[in-house]
């Protein structure tokens, strides 16, 4: 049985909305425009990759600084190379010259913010949060039900929310071990209190800032933990208007054609 549900029949007086999102990649008009199709939520938890690749890393940071519901902010791979606490040895050249850029950009609050960040927390009984996976929270892409089976045995609750592939998923894993990868689309509802007796879940709420999953729109979820359904969700945003102020900033071209195509 789900703990949470007695939480919510003995504790919770009203419905508890918490919105995920993750991959930003200091995209501020994509981030915008989730915030405001998530509508009011209770607790705001972000997987990390606030900045790289986008231009607007102090905007974005200020932005969800000033989310008086922000609950969890975890860091993910740009967002300590940018602050010289990982390697961009691995990152594509592009990568790696929009972390020198955004470097430059970063103001010394931002820098704090980011430095204050860990990239794995177990946020309840019910949920782990990671930036990439429970197994190697900062680097692991969960791209398969392979690696997907091997990153249960590295958390204990019933859920773990990822982001770092871009890519909406939802892994789960039943008895006797099996995991299926199931398709997110549009508005994709998943019921875990109905699954949660036979099943555990890796959930993946996809970029913010930088889908790669041949939609160009911004994802998201919410989580209603009053009915315990996950909703994942997409919102367009004017993706011109960032690819204007990338080009200001003469980032490289891919980074900003790519966004008209979700890859």
């Amino acid at each position: 049985m789900w703990a949470l549900r007695a939480t919510i029949s003995h504790v919770m007086i009203e419905p508890m909305y918490i919105g995920i999102i993750s991959d930003i990649h200091a995209n501020l008009a994509a981030l915008e425009s989730v915030l405001r199709a998530m509508g009011p939520v209770e607790r705001l938890w972000c997987l990390g990759d606030v900045v790289g690749y986008g231009p607007d890393p102090n905007e974005c940071i200020d932005y969800l600084r000033a989310q008086p519901n922000l609950d969890v902010c975890l860091i993910g791979n740009p967002d300590a190379a940018v602050i010289g606490t990982a390697s961009i040895a691995d990152f594509s050249a592009e990568a790696q010259q929009a972390v020198h850029w955004t470097r430059e950009q970063l103001s010394a609050c931002s820098r704090e913010f980011l430095g204050e960040r860990r990239a794995l927390v177990a946020h309840d009984a019910e949920f782990t949060l990671a930036h990439a996976s429970p197994r190697d929270p900062l680097w692991e892409y969960i791209t398969s039900t392979d690696i997907a089976s091997e990153n249960f045995l590295y958390f204990q609750t019933p859920v773990c929310f990822v982001g770092h592939t871009h890519v909406p998923a939802i892994f789960s894993l039943g008895h006797p071990s099996i995991v299926r990868l199931q398709a997110v689309r549009h508005a994709t509802q998943l019921r875990l209190r109905d699954a949660l007796a036979a099943r555990r879940y890796i959930l993946n709420p996809g970029s913010v800032g930088q889908p790669r999953d041949s939609d160009p729109r911004a994802a998201y979820a919410v989580l209603d933990a009053e009915t315990g359904n996950v909703q994942f969700q997409r919102v367009a945003y004017d993706i011109a208007a960032t690819q204007r102020r990338m080009q200001a900033a003469r980032l490289p071209a891919n980074l900003i054609y790519r966004l008209d195509y979700g890859w």
